[in-house]
């Protein structure tokens, strides 16, 4: 991914994975990856830690302790 030197890369990056949910390509109980995220998009660990925690405050995943993030269940308006 090629990032917009003008904006955030974790908001860059939380766009993509906001997509991904929103078109199903990550269905719901599906595990969001910090290490998968971290080899496709070249980050550092703490970049990806700003995504999960705004796909968090918006209700788009769940993490749970010891066993990682998911994407809810919550049903998206069209």
């Amino acid at each position: 991914m090629e990032f917009d030197p003008t904006r955030s890369k974790w908001k860059q990056i939380a766009d993509v994975i906001r997509a991904r949910i929103a078109d199903g390509t990550y269905p719901p109980r599906r595990l969001i990856s910090e290490v998968r995220m971290e080899q496709e998009f070249g980050v550092a660990r703490v970049t990806l830690r700003k995504v999960t925690a705004a796909l968090r405050e918006e209700g788009l995943i769940v993490t749970t302790p010891g066993m990682g993030s998911f994407v809810t269940e919550r049903q998206r308006d069209a």
